[in-house]
């Protein structure tokens, strides 16, 4: 115990000697801002790369967990799907009771294959602000506010096959 408390009394006695030989008042109380100021910069520094290596592990993570999953038809379903060859008729009825015109319905058929407004425009020949319109159109009138909606409620109410 003795020889614990001479240690640390010489070690303690080495280092105020080297804090009064490198002039401890000098480097702490006349550059303290520099200090705090280095001191500051080494902790953002510090806690910038530990949450770059945060967000970029749990990308990486996220990236190795995607499951692809193989879904198998038997044979059977592909033997029982019949297409119809009948071409289909659209509800009269429904169009009429919604006002939806046959020009906004022959668009409303291409959006449902898929078309964007500049191909249905091309393939209309008219402009694409034109194929806008009628699409803001029929979807107000369908009470869709997505494509995918419209054509959706289209094929609900019989419009589209």
């Amino acid at each position: 115990m003795k020889r614990h408390v001479l240690i640390f009394g010489v070690v303690g006695g080495l280092l105020i000697a080297i804090l009064q030989y490198t002039e401890y008042r000098f480097v702490v109380i006349e550059h303290s801002v520099e200090l705090y100021s280095a001191l500051v910069a080494i902790l953002f520094a510090t806690f910038g790369i530990w949450l770059g290596l945060r967000i970029t592990r749990s990308r990486e993570t996220i990236r190795e967990t995607v499951v692809v999953r193989e879904v198998l038809v038997p044979s059977q379903a592909s033997a029982d799907f019949v297409p119809s060859s009948a071409p289909f008729a659209p509800n009269k009825a429904q169009q009429q009771t919604l006002g939806i015109t046959a020009r906004e319905l022959e668009i409303l058929t291409l959006v449902a294959r898929g078309l964007s407004n500049r191909e249905i425009a091309t393939q209309l020949f008219v402009s694409e602000n034109t194929v806008k319109t009628h699409c803001s159109r029929a979807f107000d009138k369908l009470g869709a506010a997505r494509r995918t909606q419209a054509v959706q409620r289209g094929k609900e109410l019989g419009l589209l096959p």
